[in-house]
């Protein structure tokens, strides 16, 4: 599993620390191992992009290979890069990403030779939990504002109702105590306006 992979997975936990890394093989110091502290927990990646010789580099074949860093290891080393200044001076390695411990060996020539890289962390991502705290603060303000948006117009209505139902009752109560108990309520039917007449010529 590459790196990649790994940061699309656990993109929101963790991100990557990328930081520029260089070693040099002579005939003085033909050998180099990368390797991270054990109190690092996080996990480490070693991407290699070049390898080059030299100005002071003689024009030889110079073998770079990687070995096992542990001791006892039974596999075999693997060649890197084969480099001779008047042909091949520099090479561009892509996709090679290795886990420390890695050991480099200058197998053949005196060098110099360079190895750079990029030394990768995947380290906690603490900005994108602050994120996440305050994304969810904002939602929480916002939920309440929204309420309160929202009632407003809820209790003008009811408010409304109830003006509208206290009119109706007091005029209900002006139309009770405006009419006397003595005052009889006006009949229906036709008789009772017959009557009422006749009463009033005599």
């Amino acid at each position: 599993m590459s790196l990649t992979d790994s940061v699309d997975i656990d993109s929101k936990s963790e991100k990557p620390v990328s930081l520029i890394w260089g070693c040099e093989l002579s005939s003085e110091r033909d050998s180099y191992t990368f390797q991270v502290p054990e109190e690092w927990q996080c996990e480490q990646q070693l991407a290699l992009r070049t390898i080059c010789l030299g100005e002071a580099a003689q024009d030889e074949f110079h073998v770079v290979e990687i070995v096992a860093a542990e001791e006892g290891d039974a596999r075999a080393p693997v060649p890197l890069a084969t480099l001779k200044p008047s042909v091949l001076p520099m090479a561009t390695l892509v996709g090679v990403e290795l886990t420390p411990p890695v050991t480099f060996h200058l197998r053949a020539g005196s060098g110099p030779v360079y190895i750079s890289g990029q030394h990768v962390s995947m380290m906690p991502n603490l900005s994108w939990d602050e994120e996440e705290e305050e994304e969810e603060e904002d939602a929480e303000e916002e939920e309440p504002a929204e309420e309160l948006s929202e009632k407003p117009p809820k209790g003008q209505a009811a408010k409304k109702g109830s003006a509208a139902k206290k009119r109706r009752l007091e005029k209900e109560d002006e139309l009770r105590n405006n009419v006397s108990p003595e005052d009889p309520l006006p009949s229906k039917g036709r008789g009772a306006g017959r009557g009422k007449k006749a009463a009033a010529k005599k």
